[in-house]
């Protein structure tokens, strides 16, 4: 931050559901980060250069009534709420005016949190932003700065801890992938698919998926982003499983794609190793120094050479394609990384070169709606002084061990 600086960060808005229901709180990503506050109707202020001595550092929360705490259960005390944010300054929103005025006064600068998240597009304004609109009227002489942009550089770069925590999210997603593998068979729904899941990651101590799953069967594991989840698994489909858990608020994203009956056709097994080889080079591109526009670059010539071999293309398509529109896109259409952390699609900065501690996802895909099939296969990746390390490392993705995954079920089922 600027010196005679003040930055004041929000929690989440509760979100209205319908009638006089709303979903489930999920804390702002960069609160928590900086703070640790889990609840609605929190405050947190950062200044270091403050001139009244011990208000470096400041958080409010809500005053919870009796009549409120029956109905809402143990909200935060000031107690509690030091306790957990390492803030020794806790006061209540109604005092936040009368404390916070004077010190904005004191300061020549505002940062203020947005959601500077690439893909976030949404016509709902958010507490931060609300909040931010109303001191920009009513301190409108001060200059104003961006949070996001100091926040990206911390929050690419995940501590030791973190890593702890994500470790975690995954291997809870493991079990949950090991759990539906020996369930799926002919005739079972996408959404037992999903109840088998979300039942594995709530007992494991997950707080749900990370994002909308993906279990889709059939041509519909061309959709990228499918998430009706509604239909019937056939025989001789492939089912594509793109989930993950979210634990302590971080997340794990995975992705496989296993046969319904037990067994790849012939086929299938061809793209399906064509994809596996191409993530396999992928993940040693992840090395500090690497750029994700050159990781996509050099993704795109293996999926090039992959989908030669496969005779999906030939080399006039590829003497043809341009930068903008290279050949592979035909068969595989999105990009193949993204940062991972607190948000599934994390916050960072897409020119920035690549250092230890960032976490990526690596996830090439080959998408063939004419033939009925698609194969995603996504693994989370640290990056480390030493070469990447994969955390999903320990989830099966070989084709025969997916196999072999499944006819174990029904070896059971035979001798039952």
């Amino acid at each position: 931050m600027k010196a005679d600086s003040i930055a004041i960060f929000h929690s989440n808005d509760h979100m209205p559901r319908n009638g006089d229901q709303g979903y489930r709180f999920r804390q702002n990503s960069d609160l928590f980060y900086l703070s640790g506050l889990d609840q609605a109707e929190c405050v947190l202020v950062l200044y270091p250069g403050s001139p009244r001595d011990g208000y470096q550092e400041m958080v409010f929360i809500k005053r919870i009534s009796e009549h409120d705490a029956m109905w809402q259960g143990s909200m935060y005390t000031p107690e509690t709420a030091r306790e957990i944010s390492g803030v020794e300054k806790v006061h209540y929103l109604d005092e936040m005016e009368v404390v916070l005025r004077p010190l904005i006064l004191a300061a020549k600068r505002i940062y203020l949190n947005t959601n500077e998240n690439s893909r976030y597009f949404s016509d709902v304004p958010y507490r931060d932003f609300r909040m931010g609109r109303e001191l920009m009227a009513q301190y409108p002489l001060h200059k104003y700065h961006r949070a996001q942009p100091i926040l990206r550089k911390l929050r690419m770069i995940k501590s030791p801890y973190e890593q702890g925590v994500m470790q975690r999210a995954i291997d809870i997603t493991a079990r949950a992938f090991e759990r539906v593998v020996r369930f799926v068979e002919p005739g079972v729904g996408e959404y037992e698919v999903e109840a088998e899941i979300i039942h594995e990651l709530l007992r494991n101590r997950a707080t749900g998926f990370a994002y909308d799953s993906v279990i889709a069967s059939g041509a519909d594991n061309c959709i990228l982003h499918y998430d009706a989840n509604n239909k019937v698994c056939r025989e001789g489909e492939l089912l594509l499983l793109d989930f993950g858990a979210e634990y302590a608020h971080y997340a794990a994203d995975l992705s496989r794609t296993i046969p319904v009956s037990g067994r790849f056709t012939d086929r299938q097994r061809q793209v399906y190793d064509a994809v596996l080889r191409v993530q396999r080079a992928a993940i040693q591109l992840f090395v500090p120094g690497n750029t994700l526009e050159e990781y996509h670059q050099q993704v795109g010539e293996l999926l090039t050479a992959e989908l030669l071999d496969l005779s999906l293309l030939d080399r006039t398509d590829v003497k043809n394609q341009t930068k903008e529109q290279p050949a592979h896109k035909r068969y595989s259409y999105h990009r193949t990384a993204h940062h991972l952390g607190l948000d599934v699609h994390d916050l960072h900065n897409p020119y920035t070169f690549m250092q230890a501690g960032m976490v990526f996802t690596c996830e090439p895909g080959i998408y063939l709606p004419d033939e009925g099939f698609g194969i995603r296969l996504e693994n989370n990746i640290l990056i480390t002084d030493d070469g990447p390390q994969d955390l999903t490392g320990h989830i099966p993705i070989e084709a025969e061990e997916i196999e072999e995954m499944m006819a174990s079920r029904q070896l059971v089922e035979e001798v039952e």
